[in-house]
């Protein structure tokens, strides 16, 4: 038997999907894993954040099932709609696919919902959703 162990780091499922993400939604676009500063100023482009929301392995050490939290603001609710539809249809389309170190296996929506941001009192609500994508991948 031998004295070393195997250890398999499983992909950054953030920084993969900012990468998938990224060249397919329309130019102007901010994606990343944080709100942009000044991101007041920037909903005409729309912004898509992407947070790591949970998960572990599926089959140890093979796969990981992430769950990923995606906010997405815009100027309207509607701009804030169609860019959630984007973002989800891009990640099912990932499904079956090596991108950017990892396989990607099963991707699945498991929620959209309506969540204005309040700034504070004095302003309006921002248009936000919240999507909810499980993504399941592994090393490529």
């Amino acid at each position: 038997m031998s004295g070393s162990l195997q250890a398999v780091a499983m992909p950054d499922a953030e920084q993969v999907t900012v990468r998938i993400l990224k060249p397919l939604l329309s130019a102007g676009t901010i994606v990343g894993t944080e709100w942009p500063a000044g991101w007041e100023s920037k909903l005409d482009a729309g912004i898509v954040s992407v947070t790591l929301g949970g998960g572990g392995s599926r089959q140890k050490p093979v796969t990981a099932d992430r769950t990923l939290d995606i906010d997405i603001l815009g100027a309207t609710k509607k701009q804030a709609r169609d860019l959630a539809a984007g973002v989800s249809a891009h990640l099912i389309a990932a499904q079956g696919t090596t991108q950017h170190g990892a396989r990607i296996y099963g991707v699945e929506e498991t929620s959209l919902i309506w969540l204005p941001y309040q700034p504070s009192a004095e302003t309006d609500t921002v248009p936000r959703y919240v999507l909810v994508m499980s993504m399941v991948v592994r090393p490529a």
